[in-house]
């Protein structure tokens, strides 16, 4: 008995033994999943107004994090830098004037307009596209009045998602439908979390950047919009510079859809 015992017993704890030493290799030979590294916050930042200044958006450029530029169309400069910007790697949305709710702003060449017909939006956002053939995607320029209006945003995400491109709500207005109709189109899309520079001050803006960064440590990721402003590149530089390495990981937009 005492043998039998021993012998039953020794072979328990063998098998114990062996179970305990297959458990990591079980976990990476048979599908478990295993423990990853948490990643870190991502941010987008995406630059507007591209177009009228080369050297405004080449001050972006020096910073060296990925950056989405959105070029406004039929402007001097705007098909010259979306290539250059391109070619450098860094991405490229159209930034597509809209009508706003203040009728003596000009959204400028190239808008849409509440009044236009489907087969005028259409053309005019094909238009744009052939001028730009290197973006990525799509956000709106002004257009508080245009993008509060589901039946207008229905006729111009379907062009924007048939040629496999994503939409960023600028969310110029808080009555904005635009982010839910595209989700509603099964689109990959996204929306404005800060305004950057709504004062281009540089200390103000580095608060902003920072407001950023807290927005993207608690949900893991945010989207902030500045513009071509001296003083909104120095503060991106500064607060890019500032930052303990792996604390923020810069993405594209398209990386965070």
């Amino acid at each position: 008995m005492d043998r039998r015992r021993f012998i039953r017993q020794g072979t328990l704890s063998l098998l114990w033994g062996i179970t305990a030493m297959a458990g990591p290799f079980r976990s990476s030979v048979f599908g478990a999943a295993l423990p990853q590294p948490e990643r870190p916050p991502r941010i987008a930042l995406i630059v507007d107004d591209i177009g009228f200044s080369r050297s405004r958006a080449r001050a972006f450029l020096e910073i060296g994090v990925p950056i989405t530029y959105a070029v406004l169309p039929r402007l001097a400069h705007s098909r010259d830098l979306a290539f250059e910007i391109h070619e450098r790697g860094q991405q490229v949305m159209l930034h597509q004037p809209m009508e706003p709710c203040n009728a003596t702003l000009d959204p400028g060449p190239g808008a849409l307009f509440v009044k236009d017909g489907p087969d005028r939006i259409v053309s005019t956002l094909r238009e744009n596209l052939a001028e730009l053939p290197c973006v990525a995607g799509m956000n709106n320029h002004m257009g508080s009045r245009f993008t509060a209006s589901p039946e207008k945003m229905s006729q111009v995400l379907p062009v924007i998602r048939d040629q496999g491109l994503f939409f960023v709500d600028s969310l110029t207005s808080g009555r904005s439908k635009a982010y839910p109709t595209a989700c509603r189109l099964h689109m990959s899309a996204a929306r404005r979390n800060i305004f950057l520079d709504n004062r281009p001050e540089e200390a103000r803006v580095l608060r902003c950047l920072e407001q950023l960064h807290a927005h993207a440590r608690r949900h893991g990721q945010a989207v902030g919009i500045g513009h071509p402003h001296p003083e909104t590149a120095l503060a991106v530089g500064r607060f890019v510079s500032s930052l303990p390495a792996g604390a923020v990981e810069f993405v594209h937009v398209s990386g965070i859809l």
